[in-house]
């Protein structure tokens, strides 16, 4: 296996993981409550939470707004979605402002009213569609954090991920553009430049032998 395969593998394997977190998804669920919970940050998982509400600082514990649900499982950029709304999730409810990644969310007080407000039970069930990004660990204590919340029909609404169907074109698109600028820059600029390298190092190789060569000569003569 050559070094430029192991180079792509490698890529590939770091880039999956980063989209997946990254990237917006949408979750079916009913919501069955809302709750404030003061939550104390480590080292471990800080970086997996967002900023506090615009305008208040950011300590080491604060309360995070949080929504629990019953979901319909998604897999795969959510493009694979389970038969069944068996799976708890619960979601964090924090303002993203202007940091990474760039959902520019300010508004994590009014979603938590919306959330209030869809609160169903299994009996009378009210769907709703969850945009969020995010991974829900239980080991270190994180949560997928929600974007926007959407009332639907039922829990068999088809919701196609315009968006990252998109990206991924358009990052298709994106390196096949790179790619062939670099060939191009390869061949009219590398290539010529190491053409002449070469041909410089050629003539200086042959200036050396053709001395050395007339060294020898000489002192064969004495």
């Amino acid at each position: 296996m050559s070094f430029r395969m192991i180079f792509r593998a490698v890529l590939v394997v770091l880039l999956l993981p980063f989209f997946d977190y990254v990237l917006p998804q949408h979750d079916i669920a009913r919501i069955t409550g809302t709750e404030v919970i003061r939550q104390d940050f480590s080292r471990w998982n800080r970086m997996f939470y967002a900023q506090p509400e615009s305008g208040n600082a950011d300590l080491g514990s604060r309360d995070v707004l949080f929504i629990n649900t019953v979901r319909r499982p998604t897999y795969l950029f959510g493009l694979i979605r389970g038969s069944e709304a068996n799976d708890i999730m619960i979601y964090r409810n924090e303002d993203t402002g202007w940091i990474w990644p760039p959902y520019f969310k300010f508004d994590s007080r009014d979603l938590q009213g919306e959330a209030q407000e869809y609160t169903s039970t299994s009996a009378n069930p009210q769907w709703v569609v969850i945009t969020k990004y995010g991974w829900r660990n239980r080991f270190l204590t994180t949560f997928p954090n929600a974007v926007r919340i959407k009332p639907v029909d039922g829990p068999d609404v088809t919701i196609i991920p315009w968006f990252n169907i998109i990206f991924f074109i358009a990052l298709a698109i994106f390196i096949l553009f790179t790619r062939r600028v670099w060939f191009q820059f390869r061949e009219r600029v590398m290539d010529p430049a190491l053409g002449r390298a070469g041909n410089g190092v050629d003539r200086m190789e042959a200036g050396i032998a053709e001395r050395k060569s007339r060294f020898n000569r000489w002192r064969n003569r004495k």
